[in-house]
């Protein structure tokens, strides 16, 4: 058979396949966000899965199933809080330290788990340990700081220097959890400080519920497991951890099946697996109804009622489909990262919660102005995550995270989000959101930095973090820090701007209000396959030259906005070349384009270029440097920054990975 035969039976073979793709199956009825819900909630009885009794060793972390009452006081008994003397207070009236009562010491020694003997008697005291039971007759504890012994015929006393009113340092008896009082409630999270409530009333063990077993797949041949060799086209398994540590979270035990790969039969068998094994079963990726979707085929076999909800109107998260079989939720997650963690919070979360015991979610608000526009698509609900920057007047701005369903930082990194109806193509720049916030306990960053993105400037917020000092980057261009920093909106702006008529980089877009601290030099410049002869060797103009005649050399651009897009323009005045709409926000995406081939140059700076081990033909320093709001000039953690980035070692560091230091 020779290589034309082949070549055409592979081509027979494939075209059905291609066919196939194509004409996948669309969302035949797209629900509404409430709607989903609704559907998937009507057919799961929530409440949570049963209860069981653990020894309080192994409570922590564990959902009270009922309510607790004490069945002894705490104290159970009179203690004193203080080392002193246990004595009667009407004794002591009028004791001062020019006029001590004296009183006879009794002959016993109350220490902590004694039991008293001896009457405390008109005249007479007890000495006493902190813990000790208070004696009979006594109603009051003195320091031992008051008193002063003294030996007298004999005969051992304690002068008071001090009175005491009645009660003085004593707990008495059920003053701290009386018999009878419910100390911890039904619902509750315990911890170290529930679990010693629990020791202190004697519990052995406690009642808590049962945790809901969470079978978790990862599915697609793309998937590779973490810390094994990756390949071009594969992608490391975030989901799979990611899902078992948020059921971890929310109070489940997480039942990690792996990853599947993309085979109809493996996967039911994985699917059936996971349906006997757990109560609830989640999946990501193959959402879809195409060829290579075997999750939703792999579901949609279920009749009872099997799948009750494929594709929501919102995003991220349209493909989420939602089953119920054998009274179990079976949920497909989208692929993609920020969409499969968004809808597992938004529609798995708050099942998972009801079934493990622990009350709804309440999550807070708060009202932002929105610092840029955001699009949106009609017809579905648009979530949308952002960051939150202060204003100088008071209140919060808010920007847009501005990365797609497949970043996997969207989520992790995002302060809350904001809808956009589904009625509303567009949220105008300037207009009131109200934000949901995600982890609202988080602590609040010491610095706001907006502006470029830089591997110096991560090594400058590695630096602070030496310190203790935490910093929140938003990468936004060079342009969008400098918007932020004019309306003082963050403490540092990282920006690399050239003004095309004079060439001169950040100074002519300064203002009065801000103050500019001198960065370091960065060499930019065309970067392209080590061996291409298109490029090697040759100048940069030249070689531009040559490719503005080539339609086969594809370049990569820069995003508009970023320093590095005002150079290219320069360079390339009214040209096009080839791939000029292809655009890119990061020197790292650059060079990862040309590295696989996607793309043939682009211009990148030379640390990038030497981290990918591409060719380089320099074009220009350009200046990377710093904008502060002149009101957050002298702000201490803006002061530690400027120190560092002025200091030796900082400097050498730059240097070192091929950043220019002045």
């Amino acid at each position: 058979m020779n290589d034309k035969t082949n070549t055409a039976e592979q081509t027979a073979t494939h075209k059905p396949l291609v066919g196939q793709a194509a004409r996948q199956g669309q969302f035949l009825a797209v629900a509404s966000r409430s709607e989903a819900e609704a559907r998937f909630r009507a057919h799961l009885v929530l409440e949570p899965l049963g209860t069981e009794a653990v020894a309080i060793e192994q409570a922590r972390g564990r959902i009270l199933a009922s309510d607790v009452a004490a069945t002894v006081d705490v104290p159970c008994f009179d203690r004193s809080n203080v080392d002193g003397f246990a004595v009667r207070s009407s004794d002591l009236e009028g004791a001062t330290a020019n006029a001590p009562v004296r009183l006879r010491l009794n002959s016993e020694v109350l220490t902590p788990g004694a039991r008293p003997v001896e009457t405390v008697e008109s005249g007479a005291a007890t000495v006493i340990a902190t813990g000790g039971m208070i004696p009979r007759g006594a109603d009051a504890v003195v320091m031992v700081e008051h008193t002063e012994t003294l030996e007298d015929q004999g005969v051992t006393f304690v002068e008071v220097r001090e009175a005491q009113i009645a009660g003085a340092a004593i707990s008495v008896a059920g003053s701290d959890i009386a018999a009878g009082e419910t100390v911890l409630r039904r619902g509750l999270a315990l911890g170290s400080r529930e679990i010693a409530m629990l020791a202190a009333i004697g519990a052995a063990e406690v009642r808590v519920y049962r945790r809901p077993v969470v079978a978790i797949l990862s599915t697609g041949d793309e998937l590779v497991a973490c810390g094994q060799p990756i390949s071009p086209g594969k992608v490391f398994d975030s989901n799979g951890p990611m899902l078992a540590a948020a059921v971890e979270e929310l109070g489940c035990q997480a039942l990690r099946l792996g990853i599947i790969a993309d085979d109809q039969t493996l996967l039911e068998a994985a699917v059936d697996q996971a349906v006997a094994s757990a109560d609830v079963v989640l999946l990501s990726g193959g959402t879809s109804k195409g060829a290579g979707d075997f999750c939703y085929h792999a579901v949609a076999r279920f009749k009872d009622p099997g799948i009750v909800v494929h594709g929501v109107a919102i995003k991220p998260g349209k493909p989420l489909c939602l089953a119920v079989t054998a009274g179990k939720p079976v949920i497909i997650l989208p692929g993609f990262p920020t969409s499969a963690t968004f809808t597992f919070h938004e529609f798995v979360a708050p099942v998972l919660r009801t079934f493990a015991g622990l009350p709804p979610l309440s999550r807070p608000t708060v009202k932002a102005d929105l610092a840029v526009r955001a699009n949106s698509d009609l017809g579905r609900t648009d979530y949308v995550l952002v960051s939150l920057a202060e204003r100088p007047e008071g209140g919060l701005s808010v920007y847009p995270m501005g990365k797609s369903s497949g970043a996997v930082t969207s989520f992790s990194l995002a302060d809350g989000f904001f809808a956009i109806a589904d009625d509303c193509d567009v949220a105008p720049a300037g207009s009131s959101v109200e934000v949901s916030l995600i982890g609202a306990n988080k602590a609040i960053a010491d610095l706001t930095i907006i502006g470029s993105n830089c591997i110096g400037l991560d090594m400058l917020v590695g630096f602070l973090a030496r310190d203790g000092i935490t910093a929140k980057v938003l990468s936004v261009g060079s342009n969008g820090g400098l918007i932020a920093a004019k309306r003082g909106e963050c403490d540092i702006a990282g920006m690399h701007l050239m003004d095309p008529a004079s060439g001169v980089y950040n100074r002519p877009f300064l203002t009065p209000e801000l103050k500019l601290i001198q960065g370091y030099g960065r060499l930019q410049g065309l970067v392209f396959r080590k061996g291409d002869a298109r490029f090697e060797g040759k100048l940069p103009e030249a070689a531009v030259a040559g490719v503005l005649a080539d339609p086969g050399c594809l370049m990569v651009n820069r995003n508009l906005g970023s320093g590095t897009r005002v150079l290219i323009d320069r360079l390339l005045g009214e040209a096009r070349p080839a791939g000029h709409s292809h655009q890119t926000r990061s020197h790292n995406a650059v060079a990862v384009a040309v590295v696989q081939g996607r793309a043939d140059w682009g211009v990148a700076i030379e640390t990038v270029a030497r981290q990918y081990d591409l060719g380089f033909l320099p074009l220009q320093e350009e200046l990377y440097d710093f904008v502060i709001p002149a009101a957050r000039f002298d702000r201490p953690a803006v002061q530690r920054f400027r120190e560092l980035l002025a200091s030796e070692d900082v400097r050498r560091a730059l240097a070192d990975v091929g950043f220019r230091c002045q």
